[in-house]
């Protein structure tokens, strides 16, 4: 599985999956703080549609840490005031950069978390297609 996905799932799921993930390397590993949690500002790159140029659509506050384990560097980025959800995506990136053992069970864990996200944004825009209106069926006298 690629950061990229491992990533938005972990953001976009279940907060406990993260923290249980990041523990159990804690618990077993020794963890290096390499960088605190910190906050900063990263530039939003757009592509502009009609032209299909980039541009800097302004800047965006995010929380990042830097952790290694095992001699294998993490990084955990993500948007907003979240400094805890930072620490344990780097945890968790250093353990897939180390190729740890435990890893080899999330994959599934993952792939579970991104069916239940993907089944509940389903849902969400169900019920949001039941309100839309279809003006081609509509009776006007």
């Amino acid at each position: 599985m690629k950061r990229r996905q491992r990533t938005e799932i972990l953001v976009e799921g279940s907060r406990e999956l993260a923290a249980r993930m990041a523990q159990a390397i804690a618990d077993r590993y020794e963890v290096k703080l390499v960088e605190q949690p910190s906050q900063g500002l990263v530039m939003v790159k757009v592509r502009e549609t009609a032209k299909r140029s980039l541009f800097y659509l302004g800047e965006v506050l995010v929380s990042e840490c830097k952790v290694q384990v095992e001699g294998s560097m993490g990084i955990g980025v993500v948007k907003g005031h979240d400094h805890e959800l930072a620490y344990q995506l780097a945890l968790i990136d250093a353990a897939y950069q180390a190729g740890l053992q435990e890893t080899r069970a999330w994959d599934q864990m993952l792939l579970d978390e991104e069916a239940r996200i993907a089944a509940a944004r389903s849902q969400a825009f169900a019920e949001i297609a039941k309100t839309k209106v279809d003006f081609e069926t509509m009776d006007v006298d």
